[in-house]
């Protein structure tokens, strides 16, 4: 299965004047990171998640994303991701699309991230006014760089 995202910095003082749904936590830990593929483990909410994903070629790459039972993903952070990232996710609705806020805790605090799978790399989408930077293809926004300042 192939993802499409784009990546945007957030501008904070636009970000905190927004009503905003309340955000789900992620913890989530790399058992796995090269270029070719990275290998993630992730608890989000009360769900865990084993994903795979293929080297990024644009804002494109291949993922695959099974879900887990909760105990074994706590298990694989435990034993196998000395680091962690912890984040929290809003979504939220522009236009037609759904974008993922990620608001980074710990040594990333002051951090956030928008996020927007589109279906095709020429997909037109509305822009929110709380979005600067396009860093889509910037490797230092990638969790699996971001997890080293961790």
């Amino acid at each position: 299965m192939k993802e499409i995202e784009y990546k945007f910095l957030v501008d904070k003082e636009q970000w905190q004047l927004m009503d905003k749904p309340d955000p789900e936590l992620i913890v989530q830990g790399f058992i796995s990171k090269s270029k070719e593929a990275v290998v993630r483990v992730r608890i989000k909410g009360n769900k865990g998640f084993l994903t795979i994903k293929g080297e990024t070629i644009g804002i494109t790459r291949q993922e695959f994303e099974f879900e887990i039972p909760l105990n074994e993903a706590e298990e694989l952070l435990k034993n196998f991701t000395p680091k962690q990232i912890r984040k929290f996710r809003y979504e939220l609705k522009v236009g037609s699309n759904t974008w993922e806020v990620d608001e980074f805790q710990g040594n990333l605090r002051g951090l956030i991230i928008a996020e927007l799978e589109v279906s095709s790399e020429d997909e037109k989408f509305e822009f929110p006014n709380w979005v600067t930077e396009n860093v889509s293809t910037n490797p230092e926004y990638y969790n699996a760089v971001l997890i080293d300042k961790c």
